[in-house]
């Protein structure tokens, strides 16, 4: 196991426990317990945990992890969530992008599409996002136009948020809003770990002709702090095949046009 994915692991373990043993981890991920301590250590100094005798706590930002350790996590199955709905984008059309890595993947696979090219003096695809990351992913390329909301940003997840970006977000339409979540539930709805990111990932999808929630299958069935929005106002999901059949189900019970790649 590399050391980034160890790491995630750590943080993973300390949000399902909330206190882990370094010689019960060590003996659980075939390492030996310095280099458990160690890591752990390192994760303690960028306060994403607090060290105790023998092992560590959680503390509130395990269960919100910054982007750079979210990317390590379920790579595979985002990457294939990623490339299918981008199939969905048709040239000329508004695209609406909210934070996460697998949104993130979704502008990836967007950049790549030699068929999106410019329609003579119309972009071959507007894109609407707060987050910084894809906008500096999609700037560089040329058939895009990218349309960057104002606000505050959040150095967890690269998430621009507060009044600024509701008033650009209150002014546009979009086609297409592909939703990252941190959780979606069939009866509760889609939930993020922050409410100044819930409050805009409303907004746009309020904004938006049809919604499709981007989640690999570790994120359904569950709720989090913040409501994003309900249920009945999202049309569609784009999730991996090794998603758990009955979470599947109520989706497709509560309306959501499902897709597990």
């Amino acid at each position: 196991m590399a050391r980034h994915e160890r790491l995630s692991t750590l943080l993973d373990l300390l949000g399902q426990r909330e206190k882990i043993d370094v010689e019960d981890v060590a003996e659980e991920l075939n390492v030996s317990a310095a280099t458990i301590r160690r890591d752990l250590d390192h994760l303690a100094e960028q306060q994403l945990l607090t060290r105790t005798r023998g092992g560590a706590v959680a503390n509130d930002l395990a269960y919100d992890l910054p982007l750079r350790y979210k990317t390590a996590r379920h790579v595979p199955e985002k990457q294939r969530i990623s490339v299918a709905a981008a199939a969905m984008v048709a040239q000329g059309m508004v695209v609406g992008l909210n934070g996460g890595t697998t949104t993130a993947g979704v502008a990836r696979s967007l950049a790549t599409r030699s068929d999106l090219a410019s329609l003579r003096d119309s972009p071959g695809l507007t894109v609407v996002t707060n987050a910084l990351n894809i906008a500096h992913e999609l700037a560089v390329r040329p058939h895009v136009k990218i349309v960057v909301t104002g606000g505050v940003a959040r150095p967890q997840s690269f998430e621009l948020s507060g009044p600024l970006a509701t008033r650009v977000l209150s002014e546009l339409t979009i086609d297409l809003l592909f939703l990252g979540v941190d959780a979606f539930d069939a009866e509760a709805g889609a939930f993020a770990h922050h409410e100044g990111e819930a409050s805009i990932n409303r907004l746009m999808v309020e904004r938006a002709e049809r919604v499709v929630a981007v989640a690999d299958g570790s994120k359904l069935g569950r709720r989090a702090f913040a409501r994003i929005c309900a249920t009945s106002q999202v049309h569609a999901l784009v999730t991996d095949s090794q998603a758990d059949p009955k979470a599947l189900r109520a989706f497709e019970a509560a309306g959501v046009e499902v897709q597990a790649v």
